[in-house]
């Protein structure tokens, strides 16, 4: 396993997992809009604060972590956007591997803090507490749609 950063220039293979991933169980999202994913995967990747790390087997890229860096009063820390493992992947400890890679990669880079959020009744709840990371209590989201 290795993991590589990415970039803009990968989008299309980026596009092909991210695709992969969360059209299927249990996220069911519809990027059917290439447009719409096209400039979603951009914004994630193509920004000076971006930060895009690929975990690759065998050369095919098999997991990835989109998000930015955030400079903050205590430190540098990364936002993760998007986290995954290829869905036939997943349960194997690779995963696991990733993140762990991740946060010495991180750590290397003088980043003191990874902040996520998820969903609460999703696998990938259960996937960051083992990994350590905290709910953080009194931390509400927000959000409001302007389409009905």
């Amino acid at each position: 396993m290795k993991l590589t950063k990415l970039d803009i220039r990968d989008k299309e293979i980026i596009k092909e997992l991210f695709r992969a991933v969360f059209t299927n169980e249990p996220w069911n999202d519809d990027w059917s809009d290439e447009e719409q994913l096209d400039a979603y995967i951009t914004d994630l990747t193509g920004n000076p604060n971006s930060l895009t790390f690929g975990y690759f087997e065998n050369g095919r890229l098999i997991g990835m972590t989109m998000g930015c860096i955030k400079h903050w009063f205590r430190g540098t820390e990364y936002v993760i956007d998007e986290f995954c493992i290829l869905t036939e992947r997943q349960g194997c400890g690779i995963g696991s591997a990733f993140f762990n890679e991740l946060e010495r990669a991180l750590t290397g880079m003088g980043i003191y803090h990874i902040f996520l959020q998820t969903d609460e009744n999703m696998p990938a709840y259960g996937f960051y507490k083992k990994r350590g990371l905290t709910e953080l209590k009194g931390h509400v989201s927000f959000a409001k749609s302007l389409r009905e």
